[in-house]
């Protein structure tokens, strides 16, 4: 009975590995399950990956700031159908049922006569139109238009104004990128330095003290990669936030090559009036302007007489009538003798406004101005540093590669191999930095020039 048991269990254990075996071996699809999950950190990869060109059409399209901006837009639209709809004539139409306690009558010579039925029903439609109002209508109309005009062009700038924040946010995050590269380079050359100082310390040709100098140095070299590796999440879930994606998705930013050439001769008159001709803001203000001396056009038109025309037909069913229909034409004239002194101060209020804008577009031209002639300096400021740091991060290897051969021999010491490794790391970095300087300065130039980012980095 035991051996037939134990049988038994045997047989039932290997139908039990037959069964599955081959979900375990293959997948349906005739590919193991690792070369799934290779397949989905692939597809997971490409769907983080990313270009400033990419980028920008994603959040100058999708970003909530753009989307409200439009919403905004499509407020102004309506706004310009309700001013228009006072261009247009208006129609009423009219339907009613009578029930009267008492049947009309009219006493003649001792005799009653009814004149009305008790209960009927009537009927009307009414038409009219304002033939003119001295532009009072009309010069709303074309105000909300303005307006609308503004409105467009407010989307245009926040679309630009969004589209500079992910560019530099995209070249913040490739500079951190290049920054943790730098800092992790510096971990091995100290590392490799403290191997070697370990070597020559177990020999006896060195004493205790360079030893600890390199350990010291490794833990402060891996505190600043700790810090560069955080800066870089950091500004990851920023593009992240810019892009609609989850904040912990990792960024995977491709740069494209662009050349970098030196600046244009600084001509601030020059480039002054080109930003104040291509600016959105500057023309936002001057449709602004335009729509307020339109608005004024309509509020002295409250002052003067309109002319209208208005046409009815009524219908009463009533059988005491003569006629159950009529029609009817009234050509008139209607003027606002008081309203309460409304209208003058609406009047005034507009040309407040109107002089409060002024001054809003004396500022924003000065802001606008100093806005262009900064980032033009910080872009010849940083070619300039490019110049100077360009081959500063070969010297410095070579700096380093002495100085380790001369502690190799006996010749240096440890504190000019450490401190070749701190010039190296300085000098990358700083050349690291003024790259991505000259990428933001360039990308801030274009903005206050007036020019679609867009268009510039397709």
């Amino acid at each position: 009975m035991d051996k037939k048991y134990v049988l038994v269990l045997f047989a039932a254990g290997l139908l039990w590995v037959a069964s599955i075996a081959p979900a375990v071996s293959e997948t349906p699809a005739g590919r193991t399950e690792g070369n799934n999950a290779g397949a989905d950190v692939k597809k997971m990869e490409d769907s983080t990956k990313v270009t400033l060109a990419e980028g920008l059409k994603i959040v100058t399209a999708e970003s909530h700031v753009v989307k409200v901006a439009q919403q905004d837009e499509a407020i102004a639209e309506a706004d310009s159908f309700i001013a228009r709809s006072r261009l247009l004539p208006s129609v009423n139409a009219s339907a009613s049922h009578t029930s009267l306690a008492n049947q009309p009558a009219s006493v003649y010579l001792g005799q009653t006569i009814p004149t009305s039925d008790r209960y009927y029903n009537s009927y009307g439609i009414n038409i009219q139109q304002i033939l003119f109002d001295f532009r009072g209508n009309l010069s709303r109309y074309e105000a909300s238009r303005m307006l609308l005009e503004a409105q467009k062009l407010n989307t245009a700038s926040v679309r630009n104004a969004i589209a500079l924040e992910f560019t530099i946010g995209f070249y913040d995050f490739l500079e951190s990128q290049r920054l943790v590269e730098v800092a992790g380079k510096e971990v091995e050359s100290v590392e490799s330095h403290l191997k070697n100082a370990q070597n020559l310390y177990d020999a006896g040709v060195i004493t205790k003290n360079d030893l600890l100098q390199a350990q010291v140095k490794l833990s402060d070299a891996r505190q600043r990669l700790l810090s560069a590796k955080n800066i870089k999440s950091v500004r990851a879930s920023r593009l992240n936030n810019l892009l609609l994606r989850p904040l912990y998705w990792q960024v995977h930013a491709i740069e494209q090559q662009r050349e970098i050439s030196a600046p244009a001769s600084l001509d601030l008159d020059k480039a002054w009036k080109t930003a104040l001709a291509a600016r959105p803001e500057i023309q936002i203000v001057d449709s602004t302007l335009q729509s307020l001396d339109l608005e004024s056009v309509s509020k002295k038109s409250e002052f003067l007489p309109k002319l209208f025309a208005r046409g009815s037909y009524d219908y009463m069913a009533n059988a005491y009538q003569l006629h159950d229909d009529n029609w009817s034409l009234i050509l008139g004239i209607n003027i606002n003798l008081f309203e309460g002194g409304s209208s003058l101060a609406e009047l005034k209020k507009t040309r407040y406004r109107k002089s409060r804008l002024v001054e809003q577009r004396a500022k924003l031209v000065d802001e606008i101005k100093i806005e262009v002639q900064r980032h033009i300096l910080d872009l010849q400021d940083a070619y300039e540093r490019i110049q100077v740091t360009r081959d500063a991060a070969s010297q410095a290897q070579e700096n380093l590669r002495i100085n380790k051969a001369r502690y190799d021999e006996g010749v240096g010491t440890a504190t000019e191999v450490l401190d070749a490794v701190t010039l190296l790391t300085t000098a990358e970095a700083n050349y690291v930095r003024s790259v991505y300087d000259y990428r933001k300065a360039e990308a801030a130039t274009h903005y206050a020039a007036g020019e679609d980012l867009l268009q510039v980095y397709r």
